[in-house]
């Protein structure tokens, strides 16, 4: 972004403020939701610039590595145009009238009316949030207070690390591996069939949005972190680990498949 002092409008600077990622383990996922609020709401429009990365990363509260990142990600996906040079900058390139319903379409795909992100309601991406948020919780307190063989823990384990290798074509299958292995742990079949039903809402809706590097990483280390507060038999610890996690996720959701205002 480019170093020189902004022009923004005080109304705008004061918009942008009252944007800011809240501050949190998931900053990287809120300051890309952050950001598509800004151009879903029209203040910074189509065609104009962003504050310099100093002045935009001071008033979300993040770093300039974590706005960089996030401005990477969009740019790839099409949201906005980065220029070098004397006027250069970030820019906004496409307008909430040509935004779909689904949010963003992978870069170089072109849209058409069935393109992936279409048809999915604000409420229904909430709901569907809600309802992943009250089971995965509860199944990794569950999960935690249980007392583990051996061979539950290296399934356990197994799980983690086929997550943590896997390639940008097998993620979301070994993911939802993953968390079907932690709802396996509470020894409770309705359990495992709510975890079923939680993944298969939330993958209709995480196939829609692109993948994101950081993101997976920054998954990773939450899996780790879950994983660890169960083996330990800490309960809460694993609700705490858990609740970081989907947040995270809903914050990605929230941004790419919100609808046009």
């Amino acid at each position: 972004m480019s170093a020189e002092r902004s022009t923004a409008p005080q109304g705008q600077i004061a918009a942008l403020r009252a944007i800011a990622p809240a501050r949190s383990a998931n900053v990287f996922e809120e300051t890309i939701e952050c950001l598509l609020q800004i151009i879903r709401l029209g203040v910074i429009p189509p065609g104009d610039r962003f504050p310099p990365e100093r002045e935009l990363a001071e008033q979300f509260g993040v770093s300039r590595a974590t706005l960089r990142e996030a401005i990477s990600e969009l740019q790839a996906a099409g949201w906005v145009s980065v220029r070098r040079g004397r006027g250069g900058g970030t820019f906004v390139t496409k307008s909430r009238a040509n935004i779909g319903p689904g949010g963003v379409v992978p870069a170089g795909t072109k849209r058409t009316d069935d393109s992936p992100g279409r048809g999915f309601s604000p409420e229904a991406v909430d709901d569907t949030l809600l309802w992943r948020k009250v089971i995965e919780i509860g199944i990794a307190e569950v999960a935690a207070a249980q007392d583990l063989t051996a061979a539950q823990r290296g399934q356990l384990t197994a799980a983690l690390e086929a997550s943590r290798d896997s390639d940008m074509s097998s993620y979301r299958r070994l993911d939802s591996q993953l968390h079907l292995t932690w709802a396996q742990m509470t020894g409770s079949p309705s359990l495992v069939r709510s975890m079923v039903e939680s993944r298969t809402r939330a993958n209709k809706l995480l196939e829609r949005i692109p993948m994101i590097e950081p993101n997976l990483v920054h998954s990773h280390e939450q899996h780790l972190h879950i994983h660890e507060a169960i083996l330990a038999g800490d309960p809460e610890a694993a609700r705490v680990a858990m609740a970081e996690h989907l947040d995270g996720t809903a914050a990605l959701l929230r941004g790419f498949l919100a609808s046009p205002q």
